[in-house]
């Protein structure tokens, strides 16, 4: 389905919804009702409102009504008021955000109104620092070339500011001509994807005629954006209220069981059973009683015509009196403790992470016993394992090897030297790794440049091209400027064919603006790269660098180019232009006529990046393992670079301790045999000491997940450590699932945005707050600003809830069960009648406020230091099995 949005004219737009923003759950005519629904589906608030119904009845309850019905009341009404306050200042912040002043045209003029008031079809404008009120197809800015910078940190976490462009048509439009711009948005109906707009735009005479120009990502400012760096910027409104990208994404995630959780839903469930079965033994018995003893006893008095039901008096009674045995406060009690075990994590200073002035966050307070349960943790290497911070270290051009004897090819004398006398080859691999990117250059008020890259590869490479003289001084627009020694060459950037999972490559086709001549200029993964060269060129060497690259665990791009003839990109250009303006299947559309100018590339060289090991990963790793848990690495790099990562921080072993053994192949056939050998050989030497663990790469355990998905997991349960190198995010989702499956209780952690599914997928999700932004972060239940921080996490804070909780249940059903059994004891002393031992107060009481003494005595508990946790990893190991 479609929506056509009609640029600045209201009276076409009636049918969608305002800009006002509503994320409250409840209203004061539905949250009585609503709350009460959502109490009530949970198995032991209806039977505690079965019993406290029951006792309304006069003839069958041995105590006061209000024994049952106080509690009850309390713990709903402590419960509800949480909710409502909750909800209220989820109120006052959309109310803060419906009434916050804007710029609109309204009638060919600037006026101010609350933003909940913009409609579909608005052109809002903007100023600098200001937040963007709704999805907006940027329409003209401040810059001559359209162009602005937005920071998306509250969209997608990502910190680094993005370069959004106005359409072409809009391009130069004059302030008096952006308000009386009129025209019409073909757009999808609002979806949550927040890296995708498949649009076209048309504008009305007399501004253009009525071509069709796309619509992409790059041209929309999305909600919660920031303007940065740019004066003012206007758009036009598409997507509006809860309708927004962000609108649509938002929702209450699914809620996750803990282990604990579940133990005590069944143990619940068998106490009742039990419970059931006391009941109706007892109610017999009462009942033979009253006819054999009772009736002969002159006080008692039994009228000897009773009504049927009469049968159903003293079982009911029963009932009631051993309805203690399921305690009523045990829910509130948990979610109170758990609430102080959240707080205790973001109160640990410990965990403080100084240099990026992060502290550790619980957002989920409700699953805090799992972490002293874990069982598989599942980790992503680039910025989880490692800082992040690339590093250019060495590279090889035209064949040779730069950086290798000093470690540095930035100092490289050989390399410098070729750059002094102009070496063709080396100059054509500066200028891809200056151009093929998405960097921000800013000049500082000193005059010198800096730069903001969303990849921090790509910053990698033009701040290593700038430092031997390669410099990118401005990108205004389309048009790119470099300053190579004294030098200032320009260039005009045609086309960007953006990066994607699947082609894993990205290009620019640029037109240089000296020679006239075009050039396709690429990067990317040596897979998708190499079988790209022009037919006849050795590309051998550059096999050999990049292995040679990935055993000193160095990440590598390799980087190419061709000339096109302009007849060749003319032609490809009218094609690509069509794949971007299609509404249906347009990425694969693109994707696919990318492939049709990504060939006969002349591979120049690969560059290697270095990305060192955060401090205390090794020992956090071996201290887990020690633990008994089990460590799965899942990374988009080389597998050559993950292996020598993986043994950098402890977490394969190399001969005679440990064993690797390879899952590989590129057919159906040979990955089936390669999985049968590998499980074969795991069968075999399980029980030996040897650690043995498993590498496969995204081509084979695509086709495994497919076909071998039985076989695969039997590999899992045996296997304690496993590499997937190549994977992408949607497989690593899968890989957790497929965990989830066998039983096991799992922990993803990872730093960026492609980590997001996975740590959604896991029982516990883990984000570190990175240099790829908050995305993950944001999404997980715990963050923390170092992977070192897991360790802690889960050896102190996990154990420690888990023995709390655990502690409190066991307290909470033990003085339950005590109560239950003396009242039963009582019975068989009393004749079996179904008679209270205690009063009306001290149920109440006992129900109530009896259960704040376990739960003071859980919070205090001390009974393990901190050190001997550390030092005695395997304690956690009872943790594990107690499940």
């Amino acid at each position: 389905m479609k929506r056509f949005v009609y640029i600045n004219d209201e009276s076409c737009q009636n049918d969608y919804c305002d800009n006002r923003i509503s994320n409250t759950k409840y209203n004061l005519l539905n949250f009585l009702p609503k709350n009460l629904w959502e109490q009530f589906r949970r198995f032991m608030n209806q039977y505690f409102l079965l019993i406290a119904c029951l006792q309304l009845w006069s003839l069958i309850t041995p105590v006061n009504p209000a024994s049952t019905w106080g509690p009850l009341i309390i713990i709903f009404a402590v419960s509800a008021t949480k909710e409502a306050w909750d909800d209220y200042n989820r109120y006052i912040s959309d109310k803060q955000a419906n009434e916050k002043e804007v710029w609109v045209v309204k009638n060919g003029a600037r006026k101010h109104i609350q933003a909940q008031d913009i409609r579909v079809g608005n052109i809002v404008w903007i100023r600098e620092n200001e937040e963007v009120p709704c999805d907006l197809v940027l329409l003209g800015t401040s810059e001559p070339q359209g162009l602005c910078h937005i920071e998306t940190a509250a969209l997608d976490g990502e910190t680094d500011l993005k370069t959004r462009v106005s359409p072409p048509p809009c391009v130069g439009l004059e302030f008096e001509q952006l308000h009386r711009i009129k025209g019409v948005i073909e757009c999808p109906i609002p979806d949550k994807d927040i890296r995708r707009f498949d649009a076209n735009i048309r504008l009305f005479p007399p501004f253009i005629d009525n071509d069709i120009c796309p619509l992409t990502i790059n041209n929309t400012l999305l909600q919660s954006c920031y303007l940065r760096n740019t004066e003012w910027a206007c758009g036009v409104a598409v997507y509006t209220g809860n309708k927004t990208k962000l609108g649509m994404s938002r929702g209450v995630p699914e809620p996750k069981l803990t282990a604990m959780d579940a133990m005590i839903d069944k143990l619940t469930g068998a106490i009742f059973l039990f419970q059931l079965t006391v009941v109706v033994v007892l109610g017999a018995a009462g009942n033979v009683w009253k006819d054999i003893e009772a009736r002969k006893q002159w006080y008692v008095k039994y009228d000897d015509n009773e009504p049927w039901y009469q049968i159903l008096v003293i079982p009911l009674r029963f009932e009631l009196l051993c309805s203690i045995m399921i305690p009523i406060s045990i829910k509130v009690s948990l979610d109170f403790v758990k609430s102080l075990y959240a707080k205790f994590i973001d109160w640990d200073e410990d965990m403080y992470d100084l240099e990026n002035n992060t502290p550790a966050h619980a957002a989920n307070t409700a699953i805090s016993e799992d972490l002293g349960q874990v069982e598989y943790i599942l980790t992503d290497k680039t910025g989880t394992l490692t800082e992040n911070k690339m590093i250019f270290r060495r590279c090889c051009v035209g064949g040779t090897f730069y950086g290798n004897e000093c470690g540095d090819a930035l100092t490289d004398v050989e390399l410098l030297n070729a750059i002094a006398n102009n070496s063709p080859h080396v100059i054509k691999f500066l200028t891809v790794m200056s151009l093929c990117n998405t960097v921000i250059p800013i000049k500082s008020p000193s005059g010198s440049v800096f730069y903001k890259a969303q990849s921090q590869d790509e910053d990698a490479l033009v701040n290593a091209a700038a430092n031997l003289h390669m410099v990118l001084v401005s990108k205004n627009g389309n048009n790119a400027e470099i300053h190579f020694n004294l030098q200032v060459m320009r260039y005009e950037i045609l086309d960007i064919l953006e990066f994607t999972s699947d082609r894993k490559r990205m290009s620019v086709v640029v037109l240089d603006c000296q020679s006239g001549k075009i050039f396709l200029l690429s990067k990317g993964a040596d897979e998708a790269m190499l079988p790209c060269a022009y037919s006849g060129q050795q590309t051998k060497t550059f096999v050999d660098a990049v292995d040679k690259y990935a055993q000193l665990g160095l990440r590598t791009l390799c980087l190419g180019w061709r000339e096109l003839e302009s007849e060749e990109y003319t032609e490809w250009s009218q094609s690509f232009k069509e794949a971007n303006s299609a509404l249906i299947d347009r990425e694969w559309r693109v994707a696919e006529v990318c492939q049709k100018l990504e060939h006969s590339l002349e591979i120049l060289g690969v560059s290697a990046i270095e990305d060192r090991l955060q401090d205390g990963v090794p020992e956090t790793i071996e201290i887990l393992r020690q633990s008994g848990i089990n460590f799965w690495m899942l990374t988009g790099d080389k597998q050559n670079t993950a292996i020598q990562i993986a043994l950098l921080c402890n977490l394969i072993s190399s001969e005679p301790k440990g064993q690797l053994l390879h899952i590989n192949g590129r057919t159906q056939d040979e990955v089936a045999r390669s999985l049968e050998r590998v499980l074969l050989t795991m069968r075999i030497t399980s029980s030996e000491p040897k650690e043995l663990a498993f590498v496969v790469d995204g081509w084979a355990l695509e086709i495994i997940l497919t076909h071998y998905t039985e076989a695969f997991t039997e590999l899992a349960v045996l296997s304690k450590t496993a590499l997937c190198c190549r994977v992408t995010p949607s497989q690593k989702a899968q890989l957790v699932k497929l965990l989830k499956s066998c039983d096991y209780r799992t922990l993803a952690i990872g730093d960026g945005g492609n980590d997001v599914r996975m740590i959604q997928q896991a029982d516990i999700g883990v984000g570190i707050s990175g240099r790829e932004g908050l995305q993950a972060a944001r999404a997980a239940d715990y963050s923390i600003g170092k992977f070192r921080f897991l360790k802690r996490l889960i050896l102190v804070h996990g154990r420690y809830s888990y023995n709390r909780t655990a502690f409190l249940s066991q307290y909470s059903f033990y003085k339950s069960l005590l109560i239950c059994f003396i009242q039963i004891l009582f019975s068989f002393l009393s004749g079996i009648a179904g008679t209270s031992l205690f009063n009306s107060v001290s149920l109440m009481a006992y129900n109530v406020f009896y259960t704040s003494i376990p739960v003071l005595t859980t919070v205090l508990d001390k009974d393990l230091s901190e050190k001997t946790v550390m030092q005695n990893p395997e304690i956690l190991l009872y943790c594990q099995a107690g499940r």
